[in-house]
């Protein structure tokens, strides 16, 4: 019984280079990895696992016989008459040594390379280990730093994804063509939109960033609820904003709830607003359809704050607006029967002008200012 133990041992530390080879092209493939990145992973890698055996390092050369699925490992030093670097060079009596032994044999000279193939099956099992725990490192770090640098390109706009699965709360969905996966987190979901495992669902690419601990790797956060998304949107939708010639002051929303956004144009001839509605409203018609229906407002900026501010707070057409530029602060009276309409269900209507225009805005009925004039009159 011991001695098969041992035969099984000796068997796990064999390391399968037609295997190997077979991974090392899945992997270039699946990952994108170019053959000279791969084979400088598999070096390095074979490198590490030689200095595990035998205490040394040594240059390693990988050559690839992709016809007969072979991947071949070779060390390769300098010949020289004095060694300076061992881990590079040979002496010219040792390489001759060694090439007196080959068949057939082989003189060296000064300036050659001497060539020795390293049989990767023959590595310890620890050393095979380092090698394969290099590999996987290595491969990990390359494929994060694709992905970096693949959707860095895309960081801002909107992708096509299909739902893979979901783990509690968050939906992780797949690019299929970059053979990627993006996190699609609870802030960043439509409240009452559903997500079910198959759905093909638009992304906004929101963040690339680099995971660490366990997770390691490169993590895309992508969001639906986003302002970002709806910017996207209008840069695809709106010729006049992808061309430049109306341009996005701003843009707040609270995903399935509101979107707010301040236009303008340069060109005195050209409306801001009525070019982001569309003929008949079919240009903001498709980016509501798109948002499921989320209530969007559309105004033009102005610098001057009351007005920006009169119209931030759209629907509602406020009576008086009363700013304090230093404190960035403005008091607002809206008729009675609009103060609803002006805060908007949950303050929601108030707190998207507020984010709009940059100040705080205190919304207030005229029957108010009404009974605080009748104090002040009762003072007096």
């Amino acid at each position: 019984m011991a001695r098969k133990k041992k035969v099984e041992e000796k068997k796990e530390a064999v390391l399968d280079v037609q295997a190997l080879f077979q991974a090392a092209k899945e992997i270039e493939t699946e990952y994108k990895i170019d053959q000279e990145k791969l084979k400088e992973i598999l070096a390095s890698s074979f490198q590490a696992a030689y200095k595990k055996d035998n205490g040394e390092s040594l240059r390693i050369a990988i050559v690839m016989n992709e016809e007969k699925q072979t991947l071949s490992v070779y060390s390769y030093r300098d010949v020289v008459e004095n060694i300076e670097d061992e881990e590079k060079q040979i002496c010219l009596d040792e390489a001759n040594e060694y090439g007196a032994k080959l068949n057939p044999p082989k003189v060296y000279n000064v300036g050659d390379v001497l060539l020795q193939e390293i049989h990767p099956e023959k590595f310890s099992r620890s050393a095979s280990a380092v090698a394969i725990q290099l590999i996987r490192s290595k491969i990990q770090e390359t494929r994060t730093n694709y992905i970096l640098n693949e959707m860095s390109t895309k960081k801002g706009t909107i992708m096509n994804s299909v739902i893979r699965r979901k783990e509690g709360p968050v939906v992780y969905v797949d690019f299929p063509e970059q053979q990627l996966e993006g996190v699609l987190l609870p802030a960043d979901q439509i409240k009452n939109e559903r997500y079910n495992v198959g759905d093909v669902l638009k992304v906004y690419i929101k963040n690339i960033k680099e995971a660490t601990g366990k997770n390691s790797g490169a993590q895309i956060i992508v969001s639906r609820s986003a302002a970002g998304y709806v910017r996207a949107l209008m840069m695809n939708d709106i010729p006049e904003i992808r061309v430049g010639l109306v341009k996005i002051h701003n843009i707040v929303r609270e995903g399935g709830g509101r979107t707010k956004i301040a236009v303008y144009s340069e060109d005195p001839n050209i409306d801001a607003v009525s070019a982001c509605i569309g003929p008949k409203g079919v240009r903001i018609n498709e980016i509501v359809s798109d948002i499921g229906g989320e209530k969007v407002d559309i105004i033009e900026y102005t610098d001057d704050p009351n007005e920006f501010i009169f119209r931030a707070l759209s629907p509602a057409q406020p009576l008086v607006v009363s700013v304090d530029q230093d404190e960035k602060t403005a008091k607002v009276i809206v008729a009675d029967e609009k103060l609803s309409l002006a805060i908007g269900r949950n303050g929601q209507n108030a707190r998207l002008a507020a984010k709009l225009t940059g100040y705080k805005i205190d919304v207030k009925p005229y029957s108010s200012t009404l009974e605080n004039n009748a104090d002040e009159s009762k003072g007096e």
